[in-house]
């Protein structure tokens, strides 16, 4: 039998779709690498979402984001404790989809310690 993830309802959706979008977008194959080099010049870890999102990260990778007035922290601190936990799981899932080389070329981003 294999593991298969409790689904819970988003409470928040337009906030965490927004939110969403932008962490796909700042992952994109075209974005990722200047992504992991503002992480690495802010001196954050990359599984630090709290200290990407209050850097503001992902609004330095994501023009539409920038424009739209909002910050990814706000969107973030909108969303309910459970909304938050699945935002945090999401980008952290985006995070392990980075190709290999890139991981490699940045990872003393990728170490715990």
């Amino acid at each position: 039998m294999s593991f298969e993830q409790a689904t819970i309802k988003v409470e928040k959706e337009a906030e965490f779709a927004k939110l969403k979008g932008s962490i796909e977008r700042g992952f994109a194959a075209d974005k990722v690498e200047r992504f992991l080099k503002q992480v690495r010049s802010n001196s954050l870890r990359v599984r630090d979402l709290d200290g990407v999102l209050a850097k503001r990260l992902l609004e330095k990778v994501d023009d539409g984001l920038a424009k739209s007035g909002k910050t990814a922290q706000g969107l973030y601190r909108a969303l309910t404790v459970s909304d938050q936990a699945q935002m945090r799981e999401f980008y952290l899932s985006k995070l392990e989809e980075v190709g290999l080389e890139l991981r490699a070329k940045f990872s003393k981003l990728y170490q715990y310690y």
